[in-house]
């Protein structure tokens, strides 16, 4: 290989980095790090994410000699046999029926518990959508169509998950909340900038400082035209429990920054210098994309922020907001990369790789892409228009026509976006 940067080289160290950010955080390593104490009564395990069901498979492998049962909702694709904890499949990013199913099942395997039993809750990203059940008597088709309304705005996932805790009878601490007397543990995996508690899967075992008008606010501020069930329970409906009324002992079990870290490990090992920029980097997609086509440059040009061969590391969950003309089809993680593509005009020796550490980057089957010198003289040369198709929102097209899309399958983890940008 010696110390040229080929194509092949650099594609194959991306590659690498980015798998090494995933592995960190794999649930089974994860959880057996971060076990308590057994519990003298029984244990009883709930959960949601898309990790939750490797989550529960490593629990239930590892504590064979605990009375021990439970149910954990996880997306299509993602389950995996857990012994003693029942798996149920729902809809991601948008509720289905099955969500509502986990849910009710979830309270239901917490009531009627005792003070020396233990309720082990497995959260990772994902779980909002996983663990649906409407508060008062909306109808889940109106708990959907008001999620999908909130993932268009371009709200943050904090502002989203603000309302959804006031449009839930499980989220924002509610679930904890049933499960009393009995003592809850939360282990998280972390996939939200701060590794907030209250934020991943909308805090079900949490207490939630957000309120009622807090979620109407957002609701005003972004234009949101919600069902009316909703608008009547931000209006009338019950607060969440607040800090103070249930006790929340949560343990981050795996975290962006850790997924970083590794990363930049990889990255030391094949000979670049790792810059870590934040596990914690928001807004529009493109925009950001173009930032960091910036810092590519002036790296490659001027030595600065670090020397190359460099490598450029961050984290944290972008947003695409799709304007009135739709959407192609992509993800966050896709349309960064063609902003970051449009807005460097693929000058030589840099090359990125961004993709969701859960594998699936949206709603298509590819986690995100690989960006490379020719990535536009690629595209040209096979009639594509890369500023239409980002115009359009249709990134994954794009990178699909010229093969370079990474797919990973399922990962059954999720500590949000993993962005790597190489600079020779």
């Amino acid at each position: 290989m010696g110390n040229a940067w080929t194509d092949e080289r650099a594609r194959t160290t991306l590659r690498e980095i980015f798998d090494a950010a995933i592995a960190s955080a794999a649930p089974d390593r994860a959880i057996r790090r971060h076990l308590p104490e057994k519990p003298k009564g029984r244990c009883i395990v709930v959960g949601a994410g898309k990790a939750s069901a490797a989550m529960g498979a490593a629990l239930d492998a590892a504590w064979p000699d605990v009375a021990l049962s439970g149910v954990v909702a996880t997306r299509y694709g993602h389950a995996v046999p857990a012994g003693r904890i029942k798996i149920i499949e729902a809809g991601h990013p948008v509720p289905d029926v099955e969500s509502q199913r986990a849910a009710r099942a979830m309270l239901h395997a917490v009531s009627n518990l005792r003070s020396d039993d233990l309720v082990l809750a497995l959260i990772s990203g994902g779980g909002s959508a996983l663990l649906t059940l409407p508060a008062g008597n909306m109808p889940l088709a109106d708990k959907a169509a008001a999620n999908k309304a909130l993932l268009l705005s371009g709200a943050t996932i904090g502002e989203m998950n603000a309302v959804r805790k006031h449009l839930s009878a499980i989220k924002g601490g509610r679930l904890a909340a049933a499960a009393r007397p009995a003592r809850v543990i939360t282990l998280v995996i972390s996939d939200v900038p701060g590794d907030d508690p209250g934020i991943i899967a909308s805090g079900p075992t949490v207490p939630d400082a957000s309120t009622l008008a807090d979620a109407a606010e957002i609701v005003m501020r972004f234009g949101l035209t919600l069902p009316a069930s909703a608008e009547a329970l931000l209006a009338t409906g019950s607060e969440t429990p607040k800090p103070g009324e249930i006790t929340s002992d949560v343990r981050i079990i795996a975290t962006p920054s850790l997924a970083l870290a590794a990363a930049a490990e990889t990255a030391r090992r094949a000979g670049l210098a790792p810059l870590i920029l934040g596990d914690a980097l928001e807004g529009e997609s493109r925009e950001l994309g173009t930032i960091m086509a910036g810092i590519a440059r002036s790296v490659r040009t001027h030595a600065l922020p670090v020397a190359p061969p460099a490598v450029l590391l961050s984290g944290g969950e972008t947003t695409v907001t799709i304007g009135r003309g739709g959407a192609g089809k992509g993800g966050r993680n896709t349309e960064f990369l063609l902003g970051f593509a449009v807005a460097n005009q693929a000058p030589s020796g840099i090359w990125a790789i961004a993709g969701d550490s859960d594998g699936i980057d949206g709603t298509e089957d590819a986690a995100g892409a690989i960006v490379t010198p020719d990535t536009l003289a690629r595209g040209r040369a096979t009639g594509l228009g890369a500023r239409r198709y980002l115009s359009a929102h249709d990134s994954f097209s794009y990178f699909a026509v010229l093969g370079d899309l990474v797919r990973t399958g399922p990962t059954l983890t999720n500590v949000n976006d993993i962005r790597a940008i190489l600079i020779t």
